[in-house]
């Protein structure tokens, strides 16, 4: 495993996330959340720090699970296919469960999962073009024949 490249995909696509949430949770669904004044603290509320260091640290796994699982094709490409599958993983168990707890309009959930799919998508192409490892993937029959 290549640490430091490891380290500079998740800190890189760490930024990258705070700006596309800036953007997109800030910025173009600033209106559906106000709408929704019941369900989300005030700005003053909010605990950013807290949240900033969580994101952190789930870029700096995020990261790790897609080296342990690199396969050797085209970083840019596995990348965002893995970005993807942890895309749809997280709207599968956060925002479709958030939607049916939360008093939210479909509009904000669907929003939500969108947003979601697309900011992991991009942080799995970063990862992906930025990581590379020490040495190439032991093929499956190689994996096999060591074990």
């Amino acid at each position: 495993m290549n640490v430091r490249r490891l380290a500079l995909a998740a800190v890189v696509a760490w930024i990258v996330d705070i700006v596309f949430g800036f953007v997109v949770h800030g910025q173009l669904m600033s209106d559906l959340f106000a709408q929704h004044p019941d369900v989300f603290r005030a700005q003053a509320d909010m605990n950013l720090p807290l949240g900033f260091g969580a994101s952190l640290v789930g870029m700096f796994l995020f990261a790790y699970i897609y080296s342990k699982g690199y396969e050797g094709g085209r970083g840019m490409q596995e990348g965002m296919r893995f970005g993807a599958l942890v895309g749809l993983l997280m709207v599968a168990f956060d925002s479709t469960w958030g939607y049916v707890m939360l008093r939210e309009s479909r509009r904000l959930a669907a929003s939500g999962a969108l947003a979601m799919l697309v900011e992991f998508t991009i942080a799995g192409t970063i990862v992906g073009a930025l990581y590379a490892p020490l040495t190439a993937p032991r093929s499956a029959a190689n994996k096999a024949a060591a074990a």
